[in-house]
C-alpha cells in the first residue's frame, strides 16, 4: 500500500457498554472497522456485546467492564452507545481509581452520568461527544464529528466556532460542564451532580417537547444552578413533536423565557447533541467562550492573546 493511504498511528480506543444494550451489531462492527481505517487501535470489552434486559449486562456486569477499561492499555475509552443505566451503577464505580488511570473516556447522552459523576467525585476531566454505534457506526460517518473528534483528543483544535445568530454577547471563561438535560437534571441533589459557579453549562436533549425542556430548566433554576454560570450554551433539541394547542409554545419560546428569567447570556447553536454533527467536548476543563457577529468561539485551550484570534475549525458541513 503506498504511504499515502497508510492510515496515520491514532491512540487506541477501548468500547465499553455502561448503559443500554447495543441492538445494531452490524453497526458495532462497522464502527470497529472505520475506527481502524482511522489509524486507531481497538479493542472491545467482553460484556460490549452484553444482554440483560434492556441493559448491557446486569449491573456488575457493567461495572465490571468500567473497571477493566482502567487496566487495559489503550488510552481512550469510548461507549458504544448512550440509552440507560449508569445512573443504577455510580454508586458502585471507583472513580477515584478512574481518575488515577489517566484514561480519557468520552460519550453522550446517558454518558452524561458518567462524565458529571467523574467531575463531582474527583474534578477530573473527561469528554462528550460521539459513540461508536451512533456516529461510526452510522450508515454514512459524518466527517466533521469525525474530525471534531480527532482534533480534540489531539489537542490540534484551539477554538471551535459555530454560527450564534441570536447569540448573546458574551467573552467569559469558566469551567465547561454539562451534557443531556434531562441527566444533568436527574443528577440533582445527588453526589453525583458538580457543583459549578462561574461555569459555562452545555445542554442538549432528543425526544424532549419543549415544555418538559423547559420544566428540567426551571429545575435548575428553581435549584439556583443556571443564576450561577456565566453562560448557557444550548446544542441540539431534536425528536419531539408540536400539538395544536401548545399555539406558538415551541422552543423559541422557551429560549425567550429562559433569557427572561435567568438573565444569564444564552448562546444557541453549538453543534453538539443528538444529531449527525457533533463536537468533542472536555468537560470540567476551563475554556472560554465569546460572541462576535453572529458567531460565537469556544476556546478549548486558553493562551493570553484572544481566542478569536486563535486556529480553528468552524462547525459547518463541508468545512
Amino acid at each position: 500500500m503506498p504511504a499515502s493511504h497508510i492510515a496515520p498511528r491514532r491512540p487506541g480506543l477501548y468500547l465499553i457498554s455502561p448503559s443500554s444494550a447495543v441492538a445494531d451489531l452490524a453497526a458495532l462492527d462497522r464502527a470497529v472497522e472505520r475506527l481502524r481505517a482511522l489509524g486507531h487501535p481497538v479493542a472491545q470489552d467482553r460484556a460490549a456485546r452484553g444482554v440483560h434486559q434492556r441493559f448491557a449486562g446486569t449491573d456488575r456486569q457493567r461495572v465490571a467492564g468500567v473497571h477493566r477499561a482502567l487496566k487495559q492499555k489503550h488510552p481512550v475509552v469510548m461507549a458504544t452507545r448512550g440509552g440507560y443505566g449508569l445512573s443504577r451503577i455510580l454508586p458502585a464505580i471507583d472513580w477515584q481509581a478512574v481518575a488515577d488511570s489517566g484514561k480519557i473516556f468520552v460519550g453522550l447522552s446517558d454518558f452524561t452520568a458518567f462524565n458529571l459523576a467523574l467531575l463531582a467525585r474527583t474534578g477530573a476531566r473527561s469528554y462528550s461527544g460521539p459513540t461508536a454505534v451512533f456516529d461510526f457506526g452510522a450508515a454514512q460517518v459524518n466527517e466533521l464529528t469525525r474530525d471534531l473528534f480527532e482534533e480534540t483528543l489531539s489537542g490540534e483544535l484551539q477554538v471551535l466556532s459555530f454560527e450564534a445568530p441570536d447569540a448573546d454577547a458574551v467573552d467569559t471563561r469558566g469551567v465547561l460542564w454539562g451534557g443531556n438535560l434531562a441527566m444533568v437534571a436527574s443528577l440533582l441533589g445527588t453526589p453525583y451532580f458538580p457543583q459549578i459557579e462561574r461555569g459555562i453549562l452545555f445542554l442538549e436533549d432528543i425526544g424532549e417537547h419543549p415544555f418538559r425542556i423547559e420544566r428540567m430548566l426551571t429545575q435548575l433554576w428553581h435549584a439556583g444552578v443556571l443564576h450561577k454560570q456565566q453562560a448557557i450554551v444550548l446544542g441540539q433539541f431534536t425528536g419531539y413533536r408540536l400539538a395544536p394547542h401548545d399555539n406558538g409554545f415551541d422552543l423559541a419560546a422557551v429560549v425567550h423565557w429562559l433569557r427572561q428569567t435567568v438573565r444569564v447570556p444564552v448562546v444557541t447553536g453549538l453543534p453538539y447533541g443528538h444529531g449527525r454533527i457533533k463536537a468533542t467536548l472536555p468537560v470540567g476543563a476551563t475554556v472560554g467562550l465569546a460572541t462576535e457577529q453572529g458567531m460565537a468561539h469556544l476556546l478549548l485551550h486558553e493562551h493570553e492573546h484572544s481566542a478569536l484570534h486563535e486556529p480553528g475549525h468552524s462547525a459547518h458541513d463541508g468545512d
